[in-house]
């Protein structure tokens, strides 16, 4: 028997959802309604709390079939835009990664890491109905005969468009500081010598993991919004550390669990999907995404009510021992003073920047939410839930 007051169900919920009457907040919303009636009256109210990110998500690709040719082809090196696609799928199928860098980039060549253009800006170059040029190079056998082929191709003449994302939606994240004698330049960006910035990158109370730390609603099979159209969760992510730190709310305090998650490419948008080039470390994809958390009990109710000042991350130097392996940890900060634009590290005040966009995740959020409330969007109850660590809830009822 539970020990919840509140019991729900996917079912349930989904019928509210059908009938209209479903009740549907985003994540910041439900942090006042928390804190205004506490977690058993939310969860007796809410039914629904869509969450949202709109980042850099390195660990990002898609999966592409291109359409056979006359004589037939079997693929072996393939490049898109003067891009490498993997070939080692079988005749026409390639596997398109978000941070591979066009081979023909001229400022490469000078600037080891400067590249502009990357698989990310295809990928977002044909949701954005731009045409690509396609070549494939083959060794001949007696079912596919071409050695060759050459096309310009739109996301519509492609068979097959799946975006899958090995490792996104990273639950918490470093803030990253530097504290050598020069400019790194990471995936965390620029981090100024001598620790005159800091840079971080999570949506904190928006974002879609941070709103459900146990992993009890999300896991395979599990309905999202991805670069603007239907995806799923398909895995936990690479990565996935279960076994992080974790406050008595149960949010880790280090980088902790991920998603592997996929969609049609062909329902996406560019408003979502943006290649990126990082200075100094190359190119990757922006993803937006968000996640529908179902209200199923208290609990839930609890976890979907925690604020930027009661989620915590940690300090971390990038600097020149980073690359070594060397972990230096200045202590934690809230999201709540990274959000602020400054805090204090090693005695000293040091500015913050975002990677991660709050506007757009607060966006996703809100389209999400009326997704479902026009019944356009039904939550999908998982097939199976992520590996979690026992953890007991020590905060307050």
């Amino acid at each position: 028997m539970s020990d919840f007051e509140i019991n729900k169900t996917y079912a349930e919920i989904n019928a509210r959802i059908q009938a209209g009457e479903a009740v549907v907040v985003t994540a910041e919303e439900m942090v006042d309604i928390v804190k205004k009636d506490g977690p058993v009256e939310a969860a007796r109210r809410v039914d629904v709390v869509t969450t949202g990110t709109f980042s850099t998500m390195c660990s990002s690709g898609a999966f592409l079939n291109f359409g056979q040719t006359k004589p037939t082809i079997k693929a072996q090196k393939v490049w898109i835009n003067k891009v490498s696609a993997y070939g080692g799928l079988a005749a026409i199928d390639v596997y398109l990664g978000a941070t591979e860098p066009a081979e023909d980039d001229p400022l490469n060549k000078v600037y080891p890491g400067e590249f502009r253009y990357g698989g990310g800006h295809i990928i977002e170059d044909l949701v954005a109905g731009k045409k690509v040029f396609l070549e494939a190079k083959a060794y001949p056998t007696d079912c596919y005969a071409n050695t060759k082929c050459k096309k310009e191709l739109t996301l519509a003449d492609f068979g097959h468009a799946l975006l899958c994302n090995p490792r996104n939606g990273y639950q918490n994240y470093n803030c990253a500081v530097n504290f050598s004698d020069r400019t790194v330049y990471t995936y965390m960006g620029a981090l100024k010598p001598k620790c005159r910035n800091a840079n971080y990158c999570s949506a904190g109370q928006l974002s879609p993991l941070l709103n459900d730390p146990l992993y009890r609603t999300i896991g395979i099979g599990t309905r999202i919004f991805l670069g603007g159209g239907l995806g799923y969760v398909t895995f936990n992510g690479s990565q996935h550390n279960y076994n992080a730190t974790r406050g008595e709310n149960g949010v880790p305090t280090r980088p902790a669990g991920t998603m592997m998650v996929q969609g049609d490419l062909k329902q996406m948008s560019s408003e979502w999907l943006r290649g990126v080039s990082i200075q100094g470390y190359g190119c990757s994809l922006a993803v937006g995404l968000g996640v529908p958390i179902p209200i199923l009990n208290e609990e839930m109710a609890r976890f979907t009510g925690v604020a930027d000042d009661e989620i915590f991350t940690h300090v971390v130097d990038y600097g020149d021992d980073y690359t070594n392996g060397i972990t230096r940890d200045y202590g934690k900060v809230s999201y709540a003073e990274l959000k602020s634009g400054q805090i204090e590290v090693a005695g000293k005040k040091v500015a913050t920047a975002p990677l991660s966009s709050v506007v757009k995740a607060r966006e996703i959020a809100e389209i999400l939410k009326s997704w479902i409330m026009d019944k356009k969007f039904h939550l999908g109850e998982p097939v199976d839930l992520f590996p979690t660590a026992d953890f007991s809830f020590k905060g307050k009822k």
